[in-house]
């Protein structure tokens, strides 16, 4: 409960758009209410068993469950401090859709490298976070992202991760969904761009930086 309280006083004492207040809230609502109760989180997480059979809902309701409070708080600071950024460049409406795009895409991509299955199973945010994070690099290529201490430019980190999301979708057993990252990722990408058409012009290189490990990820999957 304290990790929940830490994320209201955030939103009480910095200023977020209010769109983004709903997300969190949302997030913070259902998330708990799965924590109490097993039945509800179970029904509702991520499963490629289950959406097979057509209870396709669940790609949409998992990524508001997640798997305990640190979870949740990793995922909601992270929208946090990218979610203005996005905002102010391209409006509520199209935040909401590169978010919820980023969320689809991703558990779509899970979806596709786990169908056969039937154990597996995710909840979480991350794929519609990244999707946000990732669009906030392509609007603002001068933005500069701290990783363990180290400040680095935001295309740097946008292409190290997505080529360690690639490497690690088959090669690490962390329990943490790649493929929902990495498909995010890619969403928010190509939406910020359909969205946002000129910053092809205005933010090529940051653009071209971000393309290399998804066309290497399209050629790489085609081969498979």
């Amino acid at each position: 409960m304290r990790q929940i309280y830490i994320i209201f006083d955030i939103i009480y004492i910095f200023s977020v758009n209010s769109v983004a207040i709903l997300i969190i809230i949302s997030n913070i609502f259902f998330s708990y209410k799965g924590f109490k109760n097993r039945i509800f989180f179970n029904r509702y997480k991520f499963s490629p068993y289950y959406i097979k059979k057509g209870d396709k809902i669940r790609y949409f309701s998992s990524g508001f469950l997640h798997v305990d409070t640190t979870h949740l708080i990793v995922n909601m600071f992270t929208l946090f401090f990218f979610v203005d950024s996005v905002i102010f460049r391209v409006g509520e409406i199209n935040f909401l859709i590169i978010y919820f795009v980023s969320l689809i895409f991703g558990n779509w991509l899970t979806y596709r490298f786990n169908s056969n299955n039937p154990n597996y199973s995710a909840v979480g945010a991350s794929g519609a976070v990244m999707g946000i994070v990732y669009s906030a690099i392509l609007l603002n290529p001068d933005m500069t992202l701290i990783f363990f201490v180290l400040p680095m430019p935001g295309y740097i980190f946008g292409l190290g991760y997505l080529f360690y999301s690639i490497y690690s979708m088959k090669r690490v057993n962390d329990n943490i969904g790649h493929e929902a990252h990495l498909g995010g990722a890619i969403a928010g990408f190509f939406t910020t761009i359909f969205i946002s058409p000129m910053i092809v012009i205005t933010n090529s290189f940051t653009v071209l930086i971000l393309l290399i490990p998804i066309v290497y990820f399209y050629i790489k999957s085609k081969s498979v």
